[in-house]
């Protein structure tokens, strides 16, 4: 959709009248965003489907926010405005190029995952990973929640199912069979669930806010792995020490990021065109789980 005409007439519709104008936002590639100038002087973050994968996405990602921070104590967007077809925010900040803010985000990120820890896996209700549907169900078994919500959820889409041929498949299936040799055993915490590095914004005063969550109790090194591999800036290497530090993270962590991943590069397949080479790097990464003849 025309990003400012249609914002404008839903921000009517809602009851936001006093627009003198609206910026439009890059960024985001599920939704239509923009920074609404008002003529008493404030300005809002709105964001909107051209149609909405669900009447409840925009209040299962308001619901996000709040979880996020009254149970984690993570700074988010004040939420201003939820419906059907809008959600409207605070305005955040670019994220800062300094250490200190990534060291920041490593001690918030920690506390997160360290004081949230929950005895299943798993949500009260499906949300969305971009357009698409973030599955929940809930589990007692981490690796079950994974490999079923998380990895084998994909192979029924549209475009997954024309990227990847039966060997990508079944190679799938056996890294899901063997997730329990792959990865360590690990309680479920809250996690973000969508902690790309453009998720990662400031407030006026420099502290670190999370947006666009698509919460659930699982693993938390689901976040970490999404961090470490969507381009972080150089200055966040420091947070990737000091929160293996806070966690205690054992040194073979970033051995199992290509494996956690694998849940967002289908994510994308899923959902994008062109999809950034995550066909390449899901057949890269089920490699070794390929049968030779």
């Amino acid at each position: 959709m025309e990003a400012t005409p249609a914002l404008l007439e839903r921000l009517q519709v809602a009851g936001l009248s006093d627009v003198v104008a609206i910026e439009p936002v890059a960024g985001g590639f599920a939704a239509t965003s923009g920074l609404v100038h008002c003529g008493d002087g404030t300005s809002v973050f709105v964001k909107s489907f051209g149609e909405p994968p669900s009447d409840g996405a925009f209040a299962a990602e308001a619901e996000g926010l709040t979880v996020l921070c009254e149970a984690g104590g993570v700074t988010t967007p004040e939420i201003i405005l939820v419906d059907r077809d809008l959600l409207v925010l605070s305005v955040l900040q670019p994220q800062p190029g300094t250490e200190s803010f990534w060291e920041r985000l490593a001690h918030v990120l920690a506390h997160l995952h360290t004081s949230t820890r929950y005895p299943r896996f798993g949500w009260h209700r499906d949300n969305w990973l971009g357009r698409r549907r973030q599955i929940n169900t809930w589990e007692d078994d981490g690796f079950e929640f994974f490999a079923q919500n998380r990895l084998l959820r994909w192979l029924d889409e549209r475009r997954v199912q024309e990227a990847l041929d039966a060997a990508d498949r079944m190679a799938l299936e056996r890294l899901c069979e063997r997730l329990p040799e792959l990865l360590p055993i690990k309680p479920a915490c809250l996690t973000h669930g969508d902690l790309w590095a453009m998720n990662v914004m400031a407030t006026a005063d420099g502290r670190p806010a999370l947006i666009d969550p698509a919460v659930s109790y699982t693993w938390a090194e689901v976040d970490l792995a999404h961090l470490w591999t969507t381009a972080p800036p150089p200055e966040a290497h420091v947070f990737f020490t000091l929160y293996a530090e806070l966690t205690g993270l054992d040194r073979g962590w970033r051995e199992r990021m290509p494996i956690l991943q694998l849940r967002q590069h289908l994510a994308v397949i899923a959902q994008f065109e062109p999809d950034w080479g995550a066909v390449d790097i899901v057949r890269a990464t089920l490699a070794p789980f390929r049968r030779r003849l």
